[in-house]
């Protein structure tokens, strides 16, 4: 009986430790399940254990349904540079291609565990300071930068070299600016583009240095701005175009004998007749006003044999097209007579490019009185465009850098000082200016990339005196005390 007895308290004990057990799995489960984890539809590299917004496409995160629950005490792996990128497992950061760093687990108040990436710093000269997605820290803002370590963020020196846009940083302005949806442009310092202080400063020569290297200046003003847009060109043999003239020629001298006729049939062919070769004018790129004049008695018929005046054909290219247009005057050279310059007037332009060139014709009206221009001749064409009245930037004053353009105000005294400009459309001999300097003041136009060449030592020295400096040991106020 007492063996009885032992055997079944033995088997009341395993039963009441197996549901133990159980309840303890269910509870465990229960809590990991507990903690959701959200994921970027876009960006699924992006996970957090909680709803958010994707930092890189503003994205509203999903909860991943498939996401099995993970171990409360285990480790994620993370980009020092992008800590919203979370992954389980080490590997590369799909950004900026920087290996990911293991980051433990922070403990809270609730026995829960969580992963939270601080932001990081882009005040430092470093191989990360070139990622697009950096993003500048305001001012007073305490930050950890796994670079310079936990601080507190400052303004870059000096003013902004340009401006991009928050989510696309190839998008720049010269000048602040805002998105489509309202947000500010970020300002892009001098330290925070590739090469650290390789930038430019405020230099000041001597009037016998400036007298050395040639330098001269020219005031900013407001001047009427031309540009030529040059082609090739020829003396046209068209027939298609004589045809089709005289067939229009002939169906409004008939249209016109019928003017008084008492045939309805006879006056609507006549009209079919005349909109057909009126229509294929047009196709051609003549304008109403020489379809007219072509279909008068007066008009001449000299187009395939040439005479008192020709037609040049000109090949304008794609890019150009826009900036010529019928009234335009143009002047044509031709090998055949050295010197000689032929003027002329553009009538028309193709409706249709040339999908195999990627340029318009352009027709162009050139008197011939002597005959001296033969037909199927090459010509050298100039169209001259008028671009308006506007400030004007000398094309010597420019200095392209791929990054920015800028241009070197003289100031006086010696004193000479680089500025970003933003410019428009190029005329001849200038550009249009949009910003950065103002009408009256004098930018540099000749010797200018010899100042360029000390603007940027200047201002490599001057940083790299900074960053001497801020290294150095603080003094001892008890120095020589004895």
């Amino acid at each position: 009986m007492n063996r009885k007895a032992a055997v079944a308290a033995v088997a009341l004990l395993v039963a009441a430790a197996a549901g133990t057990g159980v309840f303890l799995a269910r509870r465990q489960g229960a809590a990991v399940a507990a903690t959701a984890v959200y994921r970027c539809p876009m960006h699924p590299e992006v996970v957090q254990n909680g709803p958010g917004e994707c930092p890189i496409c503003h994205m509203a995160l999903v909860k991943d349904e498939s996401a099995a629950p993970a171990a409360p005490a285990a480790a994620l792996w993370t980009c020092p540079m992008h800590p919203e990128v979370v992954k389980d497992a080490p590997g590369a950061c799909p950004i900026c291609n920087m290996d990911l760093v293991r980051q433990e687990a922070a403990v809270a108040a609730d026995g829960t565990k969580s992963f939270s990436g601080a932001r990081f710093c882009v005040l430092h000269n470093c191989k990360m300071a070139g990622c697009k997605m950096e993003l500048p820290q305001t001012a007073g803002e305490t930050v950890d930068c796994p670079v310079c370590g936990s601080h507190v963020a400052q303004v870059p020196d000096g003013q902004p070299v340009y401006y991009r846009h928050p989510d696309h940083p190839e998008h720049k302005s010269a000048v602040p600016a805002k998105t489509d949806d309202g947000r500010e442009f970020v300002p892009v310092y001098d330290a925070q583009m590739p090469g650290g202080s390789g930038g430019q400063a405020a230099v000041t020569l001597s009037e016998e240095r400036r007298r050395v290297i040639g330098l001269k200046s020219e005031a900013v003003g407001r001047r009427s701005l031309t540009r030529a847009v040059r082609a090739s060109g020829r003396v046209a043999y068209d027939p298609d175009l004589y045809n089709a003239t005289v067939e229009y020629r002939e169906a409004a001298r008939a249209r016109r004998k019928l003017e008084g006729s008492a045939l309805p049939e006879a006056k609507e062919r006549a009209d079919a007749l005349l909109k057909a070769s009126e229509l294929k004018l047009r196709q051609m790129g003549l304008s109403p006003e020489q379809i007219r004049q072509a279909g008068s008695e007066e008009a001449s018929t000299n187009l395939l044999v040439g005479g008192a005046a020709v037609w040049v054909y000109a090949q304008v290219y794609e890019q150009e097209a826009g900036l010529v247009k019928p009234g335009q005057p143009a002047t044509l050279t031709t090998p055949a007579f050295p010197g000689r310059t032929f003027r002329g007037t553009v009538r028309s332009l193709d409706p249709i490019l040339d999908a195999a060139t990627r340029s318009l014709k352009a027709r162009i009206y050139v008197p011939n009185p002597d005959g001296a221009l033969k037909l199927e001749m090459y010509a050298d064409v100039s169209v001259s465009v008028a671009l308006g009245n506007g400030l004007a930037l000398p094309e010597s004053a420019l200095i392209d850098t791929g990054e920015r353009r800028v241009a070197f105000v003289d100031l006086g005294d010696g004193r000479i000082e680089p500025r970003v400009v933003e410019v428009g459309t190029k005329a001849e001999g200038y550009y249009e200016l949009k910003a950065g300097v103002t009408e009256g003041e004098k930018v540099v136009t000749s010797a200018n990339f010899l100042v360029d060449s000390e603007s940027r030592l200047k201002a490599a020295v001057g940083a790299a005196a900074k960053k001497a400096g801020a290294a150095a040991p603080p003094a001892d106020p008890h120095a020589g005390h004895r």
